[in-house]
């Protein structure tokens, strides 16, 4: 595609659906566990692209007492519209009792990319 225009940092997409897109902020127990999530949620076409981040570590209020974990963080690629489904799956697929699943609403970014998260999601 030839460049018509010099590019921006600012640059950003049309949205002709009025369906936002969003990035799911899920950890996990392990990256094993963070990677068969994000499998899933791509087969699935729940997410067009999962990230997995391993190596983190949590410090956390639970049951009364201050714990600290390693974990894994996945971050799930989606429209805003596939949120509810996103985490009902997660919660399916997820070993936690309480999983944290946060949606992060994308702003701007480059329009070839968020209209292919658009295109592999369902």
């Amino acid at each position: 595609m030839p460049e018509t225009s010099p590019k921006s940092s600012r640059e950003t997409s049309s949205d002709p659906d009025g369906d936002g897109l969003v990035f799911a902020y899920i950890t996990a127990g392990s990256k094993e566990e963070a990677l068969r999530i994000g499998r899933s949620l791509v087969e699935e076409r729940l997410a067009a692209c999962a990230n997995v981040l391993d190596g983190m570590t949590s410090v956390y209020r639970w049951n009364g007492a201050v714990e600290q974990a390693d974990e894994a963080v996945l971050i799930a690629k989606t429209r805003a519209s596939l949120f509810d489904r996103l985490t009902a799956r997660v919660r399916e697929l997820h070993s936690y009792d309480t999983p944290c699943v946060v949606e992060l609403a994308v702003g701007r970014g480059n329009p070839a990319y968020l209209d292919w998260l658009r295109a592999e999601t369902a």
